[in-house]
């Protein structure tokens, strides 16, 4: 019996092929509306949401919690699915996920509804977000995605630049749940059609891996096998699961770690808005030259810059706009690296299925990670924290060099 994921899929006649430039340009906005209204949602909810319920901040915060384990859990079964079915149904169950858990935030007036909404927001974060478009990306151009999965990261990079102050407004205006409501309707209304319309269900895939029609470029390595496959895995499902670990304790608690420095508040928030500018400005960089280079040296840059800039926190640098600036240009760029890296070491057969299981550790720990971070800053203090993840940045160089060093042996 052959293997439905290594078979190419017919194409269908009836649809006309939009062009990767189409089709990219859908993901992205669907991107920033997923991103918005679900993983920095609370940014700007939280506090209103806890002023009129009664519940305590903690609470409210964790339903996004709650919703990266449920996307986690789901990511191995999306990323099959994509394998076999294409991105193009697993996409509009994200945003019909999505629409019906943020319906259900915006009726929710009891703490276990409110988690249940979060708990099918989740669902849907995990068909719909970065995993599930560079799967989708991967499926419908084999090797020739590497491009495509590095411009869909600069639409994501402008998420809570745009959703932010959306949210802020709606809430202004028709208070969170309005907001939520609103948000619902975007997913029914703009995603939903993009994702039905826009994105193609069935892709001819040729036997080397490229998308029908593409032009050959400079030729890469053949995939990893045997042993050597097995322990790229691990370790790329390790270095990414540390990288998770890393970008969410700083993404909930850097505010924190400013201030301790003897920051204000205004001033913190002031300098941990350069964390953005420098993702965008380091994935313009990536798409500029990084076609020249193997995916490695991408992650390799990224957890470096990463680790640079955590300890230049650590030791109090006079300068942190150049620490947060490193660690932003770090964090960008190693979203581009966990799309465009397995691609490269494993080929595109099986890219969506190889996604969800990378996809899986990380998510878990990015929804942990932040009351660990909490636990440990009152227990040991900033410092403390910071230190830990010195370490962690350290020991995921180590663990990007040992990859490259399996790679490299084929």
């Amino acid at each position: 019996m052959s293997n439905p994921v290594s078979e190419p899929l017919a194409s269908d006649p009836a649809m006309p092929k939009p062009s990767p430039r189409v089709v990219i340009s859908a993901l992205g906005i669907t991107q920033i509306l997923a991103w918005g209204s679900s993983f920095y949602l609370p940014a700007v909810l939280a506090q209103p949401i806890a002023a009129d319920t009664g519940w305590s901040l903690g609470w409210v915060v964790g339903g996004l919690s709650v919703g990266l384990l449920a996307a986690g859990l789901v990511a191995p079964r999306v990323g099959r699915t994509i394998d076999v079915k294409g991105g193009r149904p697993v996409l509009m169950a994200s945003s019909i996920l999505l629409a019906a858990g943020l319906a259900t935030l915006a009726l929710a007036h009891s703490l276990p509804v409110y988690l249940m909404a979060w708990l099918l927001m989740g669902l849907g974060m995990g068909s719909g977000l970065y995993d599930a478009g560079f799967a989708t990306l991967g499926r419908l151009y084999g090797k020739d995605a590497r491009r495509a999965i590095t411009t869909l990261t600069l639409w994501g990079g402008f998420a809570s630049t745009v959703c932010w102050p959306l949210s802020a407004w709606l809430v202004e205006h028709f208070a969170w749940r309005g907001a939520c409501a609103a948000y619902a309707a975007i997913h029914v209304l703009v995603c939903l059609p993009l994702h039905a319309f826009v994105v193609p269900g069935i892709v001819s895939v040729s036997g080397d891996g490229r998308s029908a029609g593409a032009k050959p470029g400079i030729s890469s390595p053949p995939p990893l096998t045997g042993t050597r496959r097995i322990r790229a895995f691990a370790l790329l499902a390790t270095i990414l699961t540390l990288g998770a670990v890393t970008a969410s304790m700083i993404g909930v608690h850097l505010l924190t770690f400013l201030q301790a420095r003897g920051l204000s508040l205004a001033a913190a928030v002031g300098l941990g808005a350069l964390v953005g500018p420098s993702q965008v400005s380091a994935r313009v960089m990536e798409m500029a030259f990084g076609r020249h280079y193997h995916p490695t040296w991408t992650m390799a840059a990224s957890v470096t810059l990463v680790a640079g800039g955590i300890i230049l926190l650590l030791l109090g640098f006079p300068i942190l706009a150049l620490a947060l600036a490193l660690y932003g240009a770090g964090n960008g760029i190693g979203s581009i690296a966990k799309g465009t890296l397995p691609l490269a070491l494993f080929g595109s057969e099986g890219y969506a299925s190889l996604m969800g299981r990378l996809a899986m550790p990380s998510l878990l720990a990015q929804a942990l990670s932040p009351s660990l971070g909490a636990i440990l800053i009152e227990r040991g203090g900033t410092d403390a924290v910071l230190g830990v993840l010195s370490g962690l940045a350290c020991l995921n160089l180590c663990l990007v060099g040992l990859l490259w060093v399996t790679a490299r042996r084929r």
